[in-house]
């Protein structure tokens, strides 16, 4: 009769702190109600957060999933009024290069162009809204663009909003609808949402500022509650508009149309994404990266392979990536899908990590739903990174990237898709969704390629895992796309731009007046009337 080999180990999980002593039949954790194994690594079962073992397991017994230790690392925290950055306050946690550093990559004429639109507004004071500063592409630009501004002599502060748990299942149901999800935004919604942003209006969110830039649907409702008659209010949307929902879906058209009657112009991602009834100007202005940020600044070969190791990665096995949030828009089912009919013909292993935003409550399920879809295969790495230390998060997701042999994100929608960008910037042959805007970054077949089917998306997989010159040349072209559009100095430029025409009077203010102004010819080529 066999004998088991019994062992037990003290966890702790890095977000409650939970502690309990698990105990283990070799290799296979004997369930808890507070723990759960999946795979070879440990999670708690209230947070969805992998653990570390306070007492080391035997040799015989590490994980090849391996995660990071318990310590907790000091993150960016808001002030009482939700302040994330202010000059004025003294509360400046981080910081971006300096102009002058971007120049080799821009060249002469692009930086002189925004050193005289930073002139015109000398002495403006802006303020950011959103609702997080944690995950998300929109916490990600705010990162570099706020400092960035201030570096110009452009007084730029940054807040969040203060919601609970109801308020972003509500949110997050309202960009679902707007992404085209067929259901409705329940009076009960519509109570809950109006009641938030009452307390928020409370707050001393908004002080002194000539205009507030408030980025997507979740504050969008605060102009009605705080606009002064000498601000200038812009709302900036990242998400992937369905038009057609808006037109079929009354309540929700509505509802979208009592709020935004507020604002005096409205920024978008894409032309696709503008909806022409309402009665402001719209102007076109894609996302950026900051190219010398922590994600996607050049790394060494030992800090890739550091970042590897921690996660118990072979870098000597081809390694297809996802990175970026869980979210049931992003495709990851495709992207398991494609990995699986890949792995048939070659080894190779695949990478899904992410984090999860804390104005995101449908990623604790989504990242569920993985694990269970993945949790017999070892050469599956699902990676929950932790946002405790966000340089920390974003030099593992420059890793990550970098170490990739082929990156996807085939996503159902998309409003831009940041990870695309970093992606390209790293010369990463990319295959993602033709979705949103992403076109305005993937030409299929030039600088990335675009999901078809997860076996047609395979075999263009295995061609580029065989063919080294074929994703270097394509590699190559993605970037050269990304430096000459999706920088950061040169879209903050039309940001300036758009700004000083809605505060300077480039249209009369008292006429509603839906103009469409793009600073560049963005288009899908695909959708491009003639």
């Amino acid at each position: 009769m066999p004998v088991s080999l019994y062992h037990e180990s003290t966890y702790q999980c890095p977000v409650c702190l939970a502690l309990e002593t698990l105990t283990f039949d070799a290799n296979m954790l004997i369930r808890t109600p507070h723990w759960k194994q999946i795979g070879r690594q440990i999670y708690h079962r209230e947070c969805g957060r992998p653990s570390a073992p306070l007492i080391t397991r035997p040799n015989w017994q590490l994980s090849k999933k391996r995660t990071r230790g318990t310590d907790r690392a000091k993150g960016v925290f808001p002030l009482l009024d939700g302040s994330i950055y202010s000059k004025r306050r003294n509360y400046c946690p981080f910081r971006t290069p300096p102009l002058e550093a971007y120049a080799s990559m821009l060249g002469d004429e692009k930086i002189e162009r925004l050193q005289r639109l930073a002139e015109r507004l000398k002495g403006l004071r802006l303020l950011e809204l959103n609702a997080t500063a944690q995950g998300g592409g929109v916490a990600e630009m705010l990162y570099s663009s706020v400092p960035f501004l201030n570096s110009l002599g452009i007084e730029t502060e940054w807040k969040v909003i203060n919601g609970n748990k109801e308020f972003f299942e509500c949110t997050k149901k309202l960009h679902n609808l707007l992404q085209g999800m067929k259901d409705t935004f329940s009076w009960e919604m519509e109570e809950s949402y109006c009641g938030t942003l009452t307390e928020c209006a409370k707050a001393n969110l908004v002080n002194n500022a000539d205009v507030v830039v408030v980025n997507d649907p979740q504050p969008l409702g605060l102009a009605s509650y705080l606009k002064k008659p000498a601000e200038t209010w812009i709302w900036r949307c990242h998400i992937d508009i369905e038009k057609t929902t808006l037109e079929t879906n009354y309540a929700l058209r509505d509802f979208m149309a009592r709020w935004i009657g507020h604002y005096d112009a409205a920024i978008f991602s894409a032309a696709d994404h503008i909806v022409s009834h309402w009665p402001l100007p719209n102007f076109i202005i894609p996302p950026f990266i900051d190219p010398l940020s922590e994600k996607n600044r050049e790394m060494s070969k030992q800090e890739i392979d550091r970042v590897l190791a921690k996660y118990y990665i072979d870098p000597k096995l081809p390694i297809i990536a996802q990175i970026g949030r869980f979210d049931p828009w992003k495709g990851l089912d495709r992207t398991i899908a494609i990995y699986r009919e890949v792995r048939k013909e070659r080894k190779c292993q695949l990478v899904l990590a992410g984090s999860m935003a804390s104005d995101d409550p449908e990623a604790e399920s989504v990242l569920d739903r993985i694990y269970e879809d993945t949790e017999n295969d070892d050469e599956i790495h699902v990676l929950n990174l932790s946002l405790d230390n966000r340089l920390e998060n974003w030099m593992e997701v420059n890793a990550l990237q970098r170490s990739a042999s082929v990156i996807i994100q085939p996503s159902t929608k998309e409003g831009f898709g940041l990870v695309i960008t970093e992606a390209l910037w790293k010369s990463k042959p990319v295959i993602a969704g033709d979705v949103g805007a992403i076109p305005l970054q993937i030409r299929d077949g030039d600088t990335g390629y675009f999901y078809k089917t997860p076996y047609k998306t395979a075999r263009l997989v295995i061609n580029l895992l065989d063919n080294s010159r074929i994703a270097h040349k394509i590699g190559s072209r993605g970037r050269e796309h990304v430096e000459k559009y999706f920088l950061l100095p040169d879209r903050i430029a039309d940001y300036l731009m758009a700004i000083d025409m809605t505060v300077n009077g480039a249209w009369d203010k008292r006429v509603p007046a839906p103009y469409i102004i793009s600073f560049l010819p963005w288009f899908k080529p695909s959708k491009r009337k003639n």
